[in-house]
């Protein structure tokens, strides 16, 4: 059998573990890349060489990171015996400064705004960490103002969650709508983001990153903060924080004394 052959049950295994849709289809794609021909063996010297054809670092790093998802799971599931998986290189790429909404950003950008449909987006933005899909796809019925949080139905893992709503969002939500039914914002993704820019606020994700941030400095447990936000490894939440990881530290420490 082909690599090609187990493809649809690495990505099947991946799902039913509730991780990243979108990471098994770019692995899967990666995967049929490196062998095209359906290669059933390749070996450590022929994935480095298809890895040095890479135009970027992070293409290479993100070649091999497929790689070695594929060998961990063929190991444990009768797949393609791929002993050398380990071996399989990741370069090291420095991290890119990353835009993170700060609280004195919300509050500064929350001061100059008057509309209140404005207002209601930065506030759920902030208090929620929802990714710009799960924003424009959040019904009132999905919202429990009464104890304070939201469900986002469908996310990138493919499972509910339930997110933190404040005090402040939910006011908001209360003098925009009140009880109504259908899509909260009942705007695209293209459309909020331009509201944004033409707000001169940051990115719905930069708000993500701002709210992950926040949440640690207040003292949120990161398991609490992986759950809300939905991510399927505590990976993810490193990532976001990794530019302030000096901050956090300061924060703790100040705690502390």
């Amino acid at each position: 059998m082909s690599v090609l052959d187990f493809l649809g049950e690495f990505e099947a295994d991946w799902k039913l573990e509730g991780r990243s849709s979108k990471t098994i289809r770019e692995y899967v794609r990666i995967l049929r890349d490196l062998a095209p021909d359906g290669l059933t063996e390749p070996s450590l010297g022929t994935v480095k060489a298809w890895l040095a054809t890479s135009v970027s670092k992070d293409q290479a790093r993100y070649r091999a990171r497929a790689v070695r998802a594929f060998g961990k799971w063929a190991e444990s599931h009768d797949g393609p015996t791929w002993m050398w998986w380990r071996e399989v290189p990741l370069v090291a790429t420095p991290p890119s400064p990353q835009d993170t909404v700060t609280s004195q950003q919300y509050r500064q950008l929350l001061a100059r705004l008057t509309d209140p449909k404005d207002r209601l987006l930065i506030e759920v933005l902030w208090c929620t960490g929802l990714r710009l899909s799960e924003l424009t796809r959040l019904q009132w019925e999905d919202l429990n103002l009464s104890e304070g949080y939201a469900v986002v139905r469908t996310s990138k893992t493919n499972k509910p969650r339930l997110v933190p709503l404040s005090d402040q969002a939910a006011r908001a939500l209360r003098r925009v709508g009140g009880i109504q039914r259908g899509q909260v914002f009942g705007q695209s993704q293209r459309t909020i983001q331009r509201k944004l820019q033409r707000l001169g606020a940051p990115t719905a994700h930069a708000f993500r990153r701002g709210w992950a941030v926040n949440a640690l400095q207040s003292g949120v447990s990161q398991v609490s903060v992986q759950a809300a936000g939905g991510w399927s490894s505590s990976a993810m939440v490193s990532r976001y924080v990794l530019a302030v990881s000096s901050q956090l530290a300061i924060h703790e420490f100040r705690r502390q004394f």
